[in-house]
C-alpha cells in the first residue's frame, strides 16, 4: 500500500478526554497514536494514561476495569496497578509481579482537557501547557464543544491556520483574513490577522489573534463583534486519522440565556466551516513540493516550524522524508514561498 504522508504522527502533548467527561472512579478505553490506551481517575481526581493490555494475560483495562482508590483492577484476574503502572497486588498469590507493568504516560489537565505526552522514543515532556486564565474566571461563559474524526493526518489539517486565501473558496466569506504577524518560538507560533466582518449594522473591523502550543493545541481570541475564545485540541488516531475537539467560550454578557445565543451561533459559523473543510482534507494529497503564489500564507515557516515535532527516529518511516529535505527549507525565511520554491529547484536551497 502506498503511504499516503512521509511522515508518522508529531510527538507532543495531545488531549486523549475533556476533563469534565473524566469522572472521579471512572475508567475508560481509548486509541490514540495508533496504540490501546486506558484513561481513569483516581479518588484523589488524578488523571492517568496507561496501555490498556494487563501484561498478565491480555485484557483490556479500559473495557470492565474498576477504579480502586489510586489503583486499577484488572476486570479478568483482579489484578491491580498503581498510577505509575506498577502491579501492586494479585489477590491469589503473596507476591506481585515485578515485571508485569503498564506503560505509563506523563499526563497534564488544562484548558478543560486531560493531555497525554507521546514520543517515540519516550522522551521527557519537552515544554509545559499554558493555561488560559480568561476561561478560568467568569469573564467568559462556556464551553460549548463540537468534535470530529477526520481521515487526514494533523499537519496536513494544521497548515490551514496560515492559509488565508481558501476562505474565500472553501468557505464563501466576503473577506479573508490577512496576516499581519506570524512569529515563532521554540514550541509555540504567534499570529495576528484583521479581518472584515460583515454585519447587519454594517462592516465591522475585526481581529484574530492565534496561539499554537506544539503539534496538537491552539488557542484562538476573535475581537470585533464579541470578544470570543476557541480552544482547539488534535489528537492524531494514526498518522492518516485525527480527531479535533473545539472547546468555545464568549464574553460574559450577563445572561444566561444571551450568553448561550451568542455561543451556540459562535460555535455553529466555526464548526461550519470546519465541516467545509473536510472533503477538501480527505482527499488532498500532500505534497512535499507545493508549486506556491507569492502571495500565499507562510507556509514553508509554518512546515520548518512543524518539522520539529517529528522524532529523529522514526521507526520504519523514511526518515528523509520525515526530516523534510530541501525545498522544505528556504535558505532566508523571509523569502516568498514561490521564489523559495523557485530557488530549491534550481538547486540553490541549503538544507
Amino acid at each position: 500500500m502506498t503511504q499516503r504522508y512521509p511522515f508518522r504522527s508529531p510527538y507532543g502533548w495531545f488531549a486523549v478526554a475533556d476533563s469534565d467527561d473524566l469522572a472521579v472512579g471512572q475508567s475508560k478505553a481509548a486509541y490514540y497514536q495508533e496504540t490501546h490506551l486506558v484513561v481513569w481517575r483516581d479518588t484523589e481526581g488524578h488523571a492517568h494514561v496507561q496501555d490498556a493490555f494487563c501484561p498478565h494475560l491480555g485484557a483490556h483495562l479500559g473495557h470492565g476495569g474498576i477504579v480502586r482508590e489510586c489503583q486499577l483492577e484488572c476486570p479478568f484476574h483482579g489484578w491491580f496497578f498503581d498510577g505509575e503502572g506498577a502491579n501492586t497486588k494479585i489477590p491469589y498469590s503473596e507476591r506481585t509481579n515485578k515485571k508485569a507493568k503498564l506503560k505509563t504516560y506523563p499526563v497534564t489537565e488544562v484548558n478543560g482537557f486531560v493531555f497525554a505526552w507521546f514520543h517515540p522514543d519516550d522522551a521527557e515532556p519537552m515544554w509545559e501547557m499554558e493555561a488560559i486564565p480568561e476561561i478560568a474566571t467568569d469573564e467568559f461563559a462556556g464551553p460549548k464543544k463540537t468534535q470530529h474524526v477526520v481521515q487526514a493526518g494533523i499537519q496536513e489539517m494544521a497548515e490551514n491556520a496560515v492559509d488565508s486565501a481558501h476562505f474565500r473558496y472553501v468557505h464563501n466569506t466576503e473577506t479573508v483574513p490577512e496576516i499581519v504577524r506570524y512569529d515563532m518560538d521554540g514550541h509555540q507560533t504567534f499570529m495576528e490577522s484583521r479581518q472584515k466582518f460583515p454585519t447587519p449594522r454594517g462592516v465591522v473591523d475585526g481581529e484574530i489573534n492565534a496561539q499554537q502550543m506544539g503539534p496538537g493545541s491552539s488557542v484562538v481570541r476573535f475581537a470585533g463583534i464579541i470578544d470570543t475564545i476557541l480552544i482547539s485540541a488534535s489528537t492524531p488516531i494514526d498518522s492518516g486519522q485525527t480527531e479535533t475537539r473545539f472547546h468555545f467560550y464568549v464574553k460574559n454578557l450577563g445572561d444566561a440565556e444571551t450568553n448561550s445565543t451568542v455561543g451556540d451561533a459562535f460555535a455553529s459559523e466555526v464548526d461550519r466551516q470546519f465541516v467545509e473543510d473536510i472533503p477538501v482534507w480527505e482527499h488532498k494529497a500532500h505534497l512535499v513540493r507545493p508549486a506556491l503564489a507569492d502571495t500565499d500564507g507562510p507556509f514553508m515557516k509554518f512546515r520548518k516550524w512543524y518539522s520539529q515535532f517529528y522524532a529523529e527516529t522514526d521507526h520504519g518511516h523514511d526518515a528523509e522524508a520525515t526530516v523534510f529535505p530541501p525545498p522544505y527549507w528556504p535558505d532566508k525565511m523571509d523569502e516568498t514561498p514561490a521564489k523559495a520554491t523557485a530557488s530549491a529547484r534550481h538547486g540553490t536551497a541549503d538544507a
